[in-house]
């Protein structure tokens, strides 16, 4: 009999996000990892060689790293008793019809088909190990965009993979990077050619539906030179009481003079450990463009980061988190100026209940080419219990003098001048921390597409009334 990892998740109602289907697949690996596992991912998918030597190579990577001396506890995440690959029993389609029914009405429920119909211009949906739908408007096509599944990349367009993949993010850049590049399934692959402007945003979306399992989606975008994407993530998975973990790689390239916006919701559940990683690549005059929400995992660590590479490049980091009962959210942002007159900019906001914990970690580093360049960090943290903690950590490195860095960190707790005052106009206490919570969430929520921000909102709600038992 199997034997899963218990973890204990402090109780919330998180609505549609904790709908569970029945545990039922068409293949999944034992528990664990080892080189027969690494072997029989790699068969399944039936990748070339050079895949396989480069999972076996990150498997090697991922027992040599120890895990990071710093940030959240990592020691109840046993990969001994993580299942990395579970295949859902249902193909690819093209048309939401041809899914199994229980996996449709989850994505039914949560949205997405109905998104796709309204505003976006093409989707992918993820269960558990691999992509089960993905679609994208043929005019778009006609313009050279692709949009697909990573694993159909590989078969496909093999040349532009393999010049790009984990030239972003090397496996030997830490224990989960190497992890992720030794059992990564699914995930999707966009590639916008020189000069193309999508105007209706990408989205995929990745749901991990199995207990006791790991999700390691590969999402690899290449801008080339003047063109511009907007990539919409959304992530979920329902409440169980054993771990599950999460160390999707997104993987970015951006041409000069171009720009990719990248606006993601990190909606896991309360066992889950998030262990993503994020990194773009950025050339001369080129912009990347990171807004995120990070909310219910138990354990998060996650930084993306901007390598600005060519001369006027640029980054802008808009972020909140979450941290209610029982969960530790280490995130932040990491920019490399590496160029002359480049630029960047992180504004992090976030919000610790109960006995959760918020620290946002924000890196700038700039190389003696840096000079002309300009950064400025600001972070606001909103405490709304006792026993919650808020902390930040910045960490500044300058190779060169002739650089502008501006760094502003505020923390405080609700003024319960402005509770009174809310409740002396009839509205009662909760809903009037609610609108102050939801106020200082707005500059990020006001970044987000409409669908996201309603859903964050709709999140703030669910931990402040989980916050108030």
């Amino acid at each position: 009999m199997e034997q899963r990892q218990k973890s204990n998740v402090a109780e919330i109602d998180r609505g549609i996000y904790d709908i569970k289907n029945a545990f039922t697949y068409s293949q999944k690996s034992d528990q664990g990892l080892n080189e027969d596992i690494v072997r029989e991912i790699s068969k399944n998918k039936n990748e070339p060689d050079w895949v396989l030597k480069r999972r076996l190579r990150s498997l090697e990577l991922f027992n040599e790293i120890p895990n990071p001396t710093w940030g959240p506890d990592l020691s109840g995440m046993d990969i001994n008793k993580i299942t990395t690959y579970i295949k859902p029993k249902a193909g690819l389609a093209t048309n939401w019809d041809n899914l199994p029914d229980d996996i449709k009405n989850t994505f039914d429920v949560l949205g997405i088909p109905e998104a796709e119909k309204e505003a976006l211009a093409g989707v992918g949906a993820q269960y558990d190990s691999e992509e089960v739908y993905h679609s994208i408007k043929q005019y778009l096509v006609d313009q050279g965009v692709i949009y697909t599944d990573f694993d159909a990349a590989i078969r496909e367009y093999p040349d532009i993979v393999r010049k790009y993949f984990q030239t972003a993010i090397a496996p030997n850049l830490h224990k989960y990077a190497a992890l992720h590049g030794a059992v990564f399934s699914g995930g999707s692959f966009v590639y916008v050619p020189k000069g193309v402007k999508v105007d209706i945003p990408l989205q995929s979306y990745y749901r991990l539906n199995a207990p006791g399992a790991g999700q390691f989606e590969h999402t690899m975008i290449i801008v080339e030179d003047g063109g511009y994407c907007h990539f919409i993530e959304g992530c979920s998975a329902p409440k169980y009481d054993v771990t599950n973990l999460h160390a999707g790689s997104v993987e970015i390239f951006v041409g000069e003079n171009a720009t990719l916006r990248f606006s993601t919701i990190e909606n896991w559940s309360r066992n889950m450990y998030n262990l993503n990683t994020k990194r773009a690549l950025v050339q001369a005059h080129g912009r990347i463009e990171w807004v995120s929400g990070s909310f219910g995992s138990k354990v998060s660590m996650l930084y993306p980061a901007s390598l600005l590479l060519g001369e006027g490049a640029s980054s802008e980091t808009t972020a909140i988190s979450f941290a209610g009962e029982g969960q530790n959210l280490d995130n932040g942002a990491q920019v490399f100026h590496l160029a002359p007159n480049t630029s960047s900019t992180m504004n992090a906001k976030s919000i610790s209940a109960g006995n959760g914990v918020c620290t946002f970690r924000g890196v700038v580093k700039a190389s003696q080419e840096a000079a002309g360049s300009k950064s400025s960090v600001s972070c606001e943290s909103l405490m709304l219990s006792e026993n919650s903690r808020s902390d930040t950590i910045p960490v500044i490195d300058l190779a060169t003098d002739d650089i502008d860095i501006g760094h502003e960190a505020k923390i405080g707790r609700i003024d319960e001048t402005s509770i009174f005052y809310l409740m002396s106009r009839g509205i009662s206490e909760q809903e009037a921390r609610a609108m102050i919570v939801r106020g200082f969430a707005n500059p990020v929520a006001k970044e987000l597409p409409i669908e996201y921000a309603v859903e964050m909102n709709n999140l703030i709600n669910m931990e402040l009334e989980g916050a108030n038992g």
